[in-house]
């Protein structure tokens, strides 16, 4: 189970690059303005983690929990979202172009965010952005670069292998994620339903936070919304035990990576997307 959750990460990520058009990227990043990418800045690594902050003063969170829950709503980018958005009604170009991005400001952010958080309970916590970088380039840049590199050189392949690709990567992950909810079923009980409440606030205000600011088109500002709420709980884990000494952040990390997943199944339904198709086919 230890490989087999990053080897289903790798191969869906790999079919993500496969499925890239590198005009379309940069064609993203370009129909934004600095004023909109300040925006997305803020909603996305400031916004977050300082509204985590705020529940800290008023939920009975204990330490551990704030901690887990402000280390989840820091790093955004989470690599297993943006293959399914596509077959959600979003736009999987967009979202790809958000998490290149994101991954490339991660390593500038993320310690920033952390030591100024840490400073206000008297603490120094500095992540070296060259264990972030690593970790981006590992898990998110390196299958991607794949994933286009197949694309270039066997694109019939490619083409081919793409949905068998994110077929099984999906069943893997869902399969180890399952499993892996069951071996942790003694700490997921420590749960609370503060915890709960908690996660779901963070969740929403990724989502309200570019709905908010972002002033763009309908398509791009739901798939950036809903790609802002997949944060990067995998990372959040490493950094939590690495950085911060928490070993208690599991229950808060899987209560949130839970939301997440529901929030990919009511997404469609949340931004109107289904009464969309309707009306598109009844005209």
């Amino acid at each position: 189970m230890i490989y087999l959750l990053p080897a289903s990460v790798f191969v869906l990520m790999v079919s993500v690059g496969m499925s890239l058009r590198i005009r379309e990227l940069i064609a993203n990043w370009r129909a934004l303005t600095w004023d909109a990418w300040l925006r997305l800045l803020l909603a996305t690594f400031l916004i977050p983690p300082t509204v985590t902050l705020l529940l800290g003063r008023v939920l009975p969170l204990d330490l551990g929990e704030l901690a887990g829950l402000f280390l989840v709503a820091a790093v955004p980018g989470a690599p297993l979202l943006t293959r399914n958005l596509a077959r959600r009604g979003f736009d999987m170009q967009v979202a790809a172009s958000y998490q290149v991005w994101s991954g490339v400001m991660t390593p500038f952010m993320i310690p920033l965010v952390v030591f100024a958080a840490a400073k206000l309970y008297s603490r120094n916590i500095w992540i070296p952005p060259r264990v972030l970088a690593l970790q981006i380039v590992e898990k998110e840049f390196l299958p991607l670069l794949v994933g286009l590199l197949l694309m270039r050189l066997a694109p019939g392949f490619s083409t081919k292998a793409q949905g068998a690709l994110n077929m099984i990567g999906n069943a893997v992950l869902t399969i180890v994620f399952v499993l892996l909810l069951w071996k942790l079923r003694a700490e997921l009980k420590g749960i609370t339903p503060w915890v709960v409440v908690a996660s779901l606030v963070v969740l929403l205000t990724s989502i309200g936070g570019v709905v908010w600011l972002l002033r763009t088109d309908v398509v791009r500002m739901r798939t950036l919304a809903v790609s802002n709420a997949n944060r990067h709980v995998g990372l959040a884990l490493l950094l939590s035990g690495r950085y911060a000494r928490n070993h208690h952040a599991i229950p808060v990390l899987a209560c949130y990576a839970v939301l997440a997943a529901v929030l990919l199944v009511l997404a469609p339904k949340l931004f109107g997307l289904r009464r969309e198709k309707a009306q598109a086919a009844g005209a």
